[in-house]
């Protein structure tokens, strides 16, 4: 069963940048995209299990520090090697100044 974990204030993650957020033995990357919209995928890369935080953000894509691997973080898409496997997505809200995520 899903549920809405409270992940961290608007304000904490800069336009076009993400935080890791740690809950529940998980790490979730969050993105705050251009557009000022909320999104959060697994924090992990799929290729070689390095964190996303320390990634850059360029639009809406994510690129990987370790490899250059890029995802869609929309989406989760894969959409440059060396990554193939989408990252997993999560619902996002916002309530007030809180971003709340859906696990």
């Amino acid at each position: 069963m899903s549920e809405w974990v409270d992940a961290c204030s608007t304000d904490d993650i800069d336009e076009e940048d993400l935080i890791r957020f740690d809950h529940g033995g998980r790490t979730f990357a969050i993105y705050h995209s251009p557009d000022g919209e909320f999104f959060c995928t697994d924090g992990v890369c799929t290729h070689e299990k390095v964190h996303l935080s320390g990634g850059l953000v360029m639009d809406y894509v994510i690129e990987c520090p370790k490899h250059n691997g890029q995802f869609d973080y929309r989406t989760g898409e894969a959409v440059r090697a060396p990554v193939c496997v989408n990252l997993k997505t999560y619902a996002t809200k916002v309530q007030g100044d809180r971003v709340l995520i859906q696990i």
